[in-house]
This record gives structure tokens, C-alpha cells and sequence, in this order.
């Protein structure tokens, strides 16, 4: 009898004890939307799964997401199924056998559209925060990022502890910091967490102090009981029809009647020529009109006109507030203290990456004009190719490239080999061109243009006018972030490095070396310099192929980040002449001066206009006409007898 008992009781208890270690019958419960989701009704499904706490919960999900799960058209059982040797192998869910002699045409394939794939992956997010995959990790943690709500807050936490990925955990403890501040159910924990943000530069960070600090309007007589932010003052927030128009919303006082409103209320009331006794010919003038209206709406035939009266007595009875959505005012006073410290922060490091940005534009200025500089100086030629030599020294840069696939090595071939065949074309010019209308300067200026035009065509005809990639090595990708507000590409950094080298190498040139002093000569006084044994001519000809040079190694540098077309040249032939004549003709610290003066203008006029970058130009040039004004000579003039040229 016991035995038959026991029996009974097993057989009662056998299908709850079934169900409760089984993923099959909580699918059959919500057959029809799991086999036909939608992502308006799978929410209860989804629900239902991840309550259930079975460990096989994540698999489904997982390969539910992937288009992996198939129906059985005969009974909507759900099976696995994968692909092997174009044959489909179906699986069974809960103890994973695999089926035998089965027609797949028997099976349906389960296909989630986008929105149900979306819905799985927030489902499976508790499951992934702790799986052992990093990826998977690192992909539930950034759902949580995507989409914070209040239940992710738990679920987070517990998965700190054992996270052994140090940028992850860190990262864990960032969001758990941000989900902490808008719903931990402590308001003293969400405080703690507000104030550790105060020192937070990124924008998630901002944002949710944003969040915490949202307020709604609400109209009331009286002063609300609630969370006030501020109340609106009529002329300063916000005019009086401003201010009567949220009335009229808020609290349904009859809106002002507009002009053409009235004279459509008019036009309907006409009556033997006349509206309100007012002949319809007196209408034109606006105060008849008003007395007319004013009439119909004596006797109820329009609604009474809204006044200024009318208004002003509103506005002196309701009050417009900003209230906190937040209903603790010392959560609100703590998210403001962290919102100006977070602002202020973000002020000053604003401040250092526009500083970084102008250091960074001003070395590249200075690598585009220091060759034009010693030329400049030494002849005093204005040399309107200039440009071009940079546009030469970038081709040869990709000429290189296109024989060296190694990036590096390319780099390591294209800057001598720049130097060198602008050094070339430098050399040529001055000897073809340049050395037959010294003193003449309108002339040089005009021949100097036209071997600009002559280069530039010749470029468009050996390389075509599309632009040509100048590629950096994988090692100068990316960029230096120092935080969320101040970053700098490594690109930048190398010219900055790079314009730091050619500083040093022209001042050991101009100031070790017999080069260097046969220059200074020539340049403070070529006629004492030829009287004691310098060759004028020679040292003119090797300093304009030196200028060339310079400028063609600029080039490689510039091609880096900038396009690389036969019209480069002429995007900074103005700012290197502007460098040249704003830092003092002839001295390598003027160029360096110069283009630190003229960099940081442009990006700070660049900063105050940010939609305009024409702007930013047009101000440089009238500041530099300015600036020349007062100082003529430049920052650095120029000393020696030369000087008084």
C-alpha cells in the first residue's frame, strides 16, 4: 500500500519536477511568440526565460539571437540546429542529443528580426556581465552603458568583485558609479556617488548629472511644495507673451487673439455694411476694428478679447516654476556642486587642448615656413613657388610609398629623399630664374608665380587631379587621449617632435657650422662678405636649395594629414609668407615666433567661430595688417646694417 502510495505521489510530482528543470515547457508556454516574435509582444516571453534561472537560459538566448533555433511544425517543439556538411543537425534543447533520421523540410527555422535581437541582447546582459568569454563581457557592458535602467544596478555590482580584466572592472565600476547616482535607493549612497563625480570630465558622466538635474514646468499661484529649481521671471526668462502662452497651455486661459483672427471674426458679423455699428468702411484704422470686436463680444457673438490688462493681471497671479523632477533636494544641490566642478574642469582642459591644437597648427606652419625664411632673408626673393616645393616633397613621399610597402621604411627613404630632389629643383631654379632678377623684386614675384603655375600643371599632368594618399605607419594611428576633453592625434605629435629637430638642426647650421656663418654674413651685409672671400652667389644658391629642401621634407610631413593634390601648395604659400613677416625676415626665432603667434589666433578665432573656418582666416589677415602697423620688423627684427635695409 505504501509502495502504490509513493508511486502515485511521484507520478503527481513528476512534471512539476519536469518543468522545473527543464527549458522545453517554459517555451511551450509562450510557443506562439517565441516561433513568430515580434518585438512588441516578446517582452513576456524574455520575462518568463530569465526569471526561470535555469543555467541553460543564457545558451537559448545566445543561440535564439543567432537564428539558431528551429520549431517543429508537427507539435512546436524547439530544437537547436546547426549546419554540418550542408545538412541541418537539430539538437534537443534540454538534454542535447541529436536527433536521427529526421526531414528538416519538418522544421522551421526561427528568424528575430532586428528589434527582437535587440530585446534578446537586454535580456541577456545579467548573463553576460559574469560570463566567462571577455568579449561577452565587454559586450553586456556596453548595453548597460547604452541603455542604464534601475534593475541593471544589482546585477552590475555583483559582478565587480569577480571581474578579472582590470579595464573592465574599472569600467564596471564607472557605470555601477552612474547607476548608483540616479537610482540607488539610499539617497546618502546616491549622493556619495554624485560627489565622486564631480571630477568625471566624460560625457556619460555629464549626461547623467544632466538627468538627475532635469525639471518640468509647472504653473501654480502658490509656491509648489516640491523640488523648485527656480522660479521664471517675466523680461528676463522669458516675455510676457511667452510667459501668457504657457498659461494658456498649462492652465487653459483663453489664448490673445491675433490679428487675422479678428478680421475674420469681423467678416463674419458684417450687417448692413457695419460690424458692432461700425461702418465697414471706418475698419481700416485698428482701433475701430478693436471697438467693433469689443462690441460682438459684448454681446456674446465673439469671445472677449484678452487685453494687456488681462495679462498682466496672469501673470501677477500664476507663477512659472522650473521644478526638479527629482523630488530630494539634497540629491539636486549635490548633482549642481558636481555639474560646476565637472564645467569648470571642462573649462580649463578645453583651454589646454586649444592649446594643443594651436601648438600643433603653429608647427606645422613653421616646418611650411622656415625654408622660405632663410631664403627670404638671405635674398630677399619672394618666392610665390615656395608652395609648390612642398607639393613636390609630398609626391615624392608617395612615389615612395607605392615602391616601399613597409610605411616605415618609406618615411625613412622619403624625407632625405625629399630634401634631396627639391634641393635639386631649388638649385635649378635659382640658377635659371632667380639669379638674373635679384634686386627686382616685383620680377621675381611674377616669374616666381609662373613656375608656380608651371609646377602645378605639371603635377596634374604626371599624377592627375585626384588626390593621392600619403599613408602614415600603423604606429601614428590613433591619438593620445589624455581624458575626455583633451586628446591629440600621434600624427600631430610627430610634426610637433619633427619641427623640434629641424629648430635645433638650422641653429646648429646657422651658428656651428662654415655654412651658417657665410649666411649671417651675406644676410647682415653681402658686400663686407665678399670683400672678405665669400662667394655672394654660391651662398644664395645653396641657401635657396637649402629653403627647397626644408620645404620638400615639410611636405612628406604635411602629406601625412592633409591631402596630397598639385593645389597643396597654394593652402600654405599665404601662411608661410605671414609667419615669415610677422616673426622678422631672416631669423630662424621669428619664423618660430611668428607661427606660435599666428597658430594659436587662428584657432582661437576658430573656437569663438567654430561654423566658419573662412573667418578664422579673414581675421588672421587683418590682424597681421594690424600688427605689421605697429611693428613693422616683425617680433624679431633683424639686427646688423642689413636691418636698416
Amino acid at each position: 500500500m505504501m509502495r502504490i502510495l509513493l508511486l502515485v505521489l511521484a507520478s503527481l510530482c513528476l512534471p512539476f519536477l519536469a518543468h522545473a528543470d527543464s527549458l522545453q515547457p517554459i517555451l511551450q508556454d509562450h510557443q506562439k511568440v517565441i516561433a513568430k516574435p515580434s518585438r512588441k509582444t516578446v517582452a513576456p516571453a524574455l520575462e518568463a526565460l530569465v526569471a526561470s534561472g535555469l543555467p541553460s537560459i543564457p545558451e537559448f538566448l545566445q543561440t535564439w539571437q543567432d537564428k539558431g533555433v528551429y520549431t517543429r511544425k508537427s507539435d512546436g517543439f524547439f530544437f537547436y540546429g546547426s549546419k554540418s556538411d550542408g545538412a541541418i543537425q537539430f539538437i534537443d534543447i534540454d538534454t542535447g542529443a541529436a536527433l536521427t533520421n529526421v526531414d528538416e523540410k519538418a522544421f522551421k527555422q526561427i528568424k528575430p528580426n532586428g528589434g527582437v535581437r535587440k530585446a534578446i541582447a537586454a535580456a541577456l546582459v545579467p548573463f553576460g556581465l559574469s560570463d566567462p568569454n571577455l568579449n561577452r563581457r565587454r559586450d553586456a557592458v556596453q548595453a548597460i552603458a547604452q541603455n542604464m535602467t534601475a534593475a541593471q544596478l544589482p546585477q552590475l555590482r555583483a559582478s565587480i568583485d569577480g571581474e578579472t580584466d582590470p579595464a573592465l572592472r574599472a569600467r564596471k565600476v564607472q557605470l555601477s558609479n552612474y547607476l548608483a547616482a540616479r537610482f540607488d535607493q539610499n539617497p546618502l549612497d546616491r549622493i556619495a556617488a554624485i560627489n565622486a563625480m564631480a571630477r568625471d570630465l566624460s560625457v556619460e558622466g555629464r549626461a547623467v548629472l544632466s538627468q538627475i538635474l532635469e525639471t518640468e514646468l509647472v504653473v501654480s499661484e502658490t509656491l509648489p511644495s516640491t523640488n523648485v529649481a527656480k522660479r521664471l521671471a517675466v523680461g528676463t526668462d522669458l516675455s510676457s507673451e511667452e510667459a501668457y502662452a504657457l498659461l494658456v497651455t498649462h492652465q487653459g486661459l483663453p489664448a490673445q487673439l491675433r490679428p487675422n483672427d479678428i478680421r475674420l471674426a469681423l467678416e463674419a458679423h458684417i450687417e448692413n455694411a457695419q460690424v458692432g455699428g461700425v461702418p465697414i468702411h471706418n475698419l481700416n484704422e485698428t482701433e475701430k476694428r478693436l471697438n467693433a470686436y469689443d462690441r460682438l463680444a459684448e454681446n456674446n457673438l465673439v469671445p472677449p478679447r484678452i487685453t494687456d490688462t488681462d495679462i498682466t493681471t496672469a501673470l501677477q497671479t500664476y507663477g512659472l516654476y522650473q521644478v526638479y523632477i527629482e523630488p530630494n533636494a539634497e540629491i539636486t544641490e549635490a548633482a549642481k556642486a558636481a555639474q560646476t566642478s565637472v564645467q569648470t574642469r571642462v573649462g580649463v582642459n578645453q583651454f589646454f587642448d586649444l592649446s594643443l591644437d594651436a601648438i600643433s597648427l603653429a608647427s606645422i606652419y613653421f616646418l611650411a615656413a622656415v625654408g622660405l625664411a632663410i631664403t627670404f632673408g638671405v635674398m630677399g626673393v619672394i618666392n610665390m613657388a615656395h608652395g609648390e616645393f612642398i607639393m613636390m616633397g609630398a609626391y615624392t613621399g608617395y612615389v615612395v610609398q607605392q615602391i616601399v610597402p613597409d610605411y616605415t621604411i618609406a618615411l625613412m627613404i622619403a624625407f632625405p629623399l625629399a630634401f634631396f630632389v627639391t634641393f635639386g629643383a631649388g638649385v635649378a631654379m635659382e640658377r635659371l630664374v632667380i639669379r638674373w632678377l635679384y634686386n627686382r623684386p616685383l620680377e621675381t614675384l611674377l616669374a616666381t608665380f609662373g613656375v608656380s603655375i608651371a609646377l602645378q600643371q605639371l603635377a596634374k599632368n604626371i599624377f592627375g587631379t585626384q588626390a593621392r594618399p600619403l599613408t602614415s605607419p600603423a604606429w601614428l594611428d590613433g591619438a593620445w587621449i589624455i581624458n575626455d576633453v583633451v586628446q591629440i592625434s600621434y600624427i600631430r605629435i610627430a610634426i610637433f617632435v619633427l619641427a623640434l629637430l629641424f629648430l635645433g638642426l638650422l641653429l646648429f647650421i646657422l651658428n656651428k657650422t662654415r655654412l651658417g656663418l657665410e649666411v649671417r654674413a651675406v644676410t647682415q651685409n653681402p658686400r663686407m662678405a665678399a670683400s672678405m672671400g665669400i662667394n655672394p652667389d654660391r651662398i644664395k644658391m645653396m641657401t635657396f636649395g637649402l629653403g627647397s629642401g626644408i620645404a620638400g621634407i615639410a611636405g612628406v610631413a604635411i602629406g601625412l594629414f592633409a591631402k596630397v593634390t598639385s593645389e597643396m601648395g597654394s593652402d600654405y604659400i599665404v601662411q608661410s609668407f605671414m609667419t615669415v613677416v610677422v616673426g622678422g625676415v631672416g631669423n630662424v626665432w621669428g619664423t618660430l615666433a611668428g607661427a606660435v603667434m599666428i597658430g594659436t589666433f587662428q584657432k582661437g578665432v576658430e573656437w569663438l567661430n567654430p561654423s566658419n573656418t573662412l573667418a578664422a582666416q579673414t581675421y588672421m589677415i587683418l590682424f597681421i595688417i594690424l600688427f605689421i602697423q605697429f611693428r613693422p620688423k616683425g617680433i624679431i627684427a633683424l639686427k646688423g646694417r642689413a636691418a636698416g635695409d
